[in-house]
């Protein structure tokens, strides 16, 4: 397998959403702010999870046809995935924020290292099903560029 070049306009990055599952714990607090830390470096598209639970159409397409979805959950109760499930979403990574060596507390009972201890497992690929395949991979021998018509160099 090769990786797909990144190209500088864009074409050919990995498209992911992420559903944090913002829950009223710390722990489920982390997950919406690692969430929009992970949008603004570019990791994916934060998405509401409370519009996937009652089905909101575009999303529900939007995240069927993402290259990946990333759950991130707070704790064991996995809200997030089984709201993702029940849309037949399926999460290509998925996080608990326990399973990290967070202890879920009060809403405020966390700190930036946990938030950054959160993201960096994100990019690490932590959680990432085995079976599936790496966002902005290709697989087979050749390497055919991005072909997405910028002109430049892939």
């Amino acid at each position: 397998m090769t990786e797909t070049p990144t190209c500088s306009c864009g074409a050919n990055e990995p498209k992911r959403i992420i559903f944090p599952c913002a829950g009223q714990a710390n722990v489920g607090q982390l997950t919406n702010r690692a969430a929009v830390q992970l949008t603004e470096e570019g990791y994916g598209s934060i998405a509401c999870v409370a519009l996937l639970a009652i089905g909101t159409e575009n999303l529900v397409v939007n995240a069927l046809n993402a290259d990946e979805v990333v759950i991130l959950d707070g704790c064991p109760m996995l809200c997030a995935k089984k709201i993702a499930g029940a849309q037949g979403v399926a999460a290509g990574q998925h996080l608990i924020m326990t399973e990290l060596g967070i202890t879920k507390g009060p809403s405020k009972n966390y700190t930036e290292d946990d938030i950054e201890k959160i993201v960096a497992a994100c990019w690490k690929g932590e959680g990432r099903k085995k079976d599936a395949a790496t966002p902005g991979k290709k697989t087979g021998g050749k390497d055919n560029g991005c072909s997405c018509g910028c002109g430049g160099t892939c």
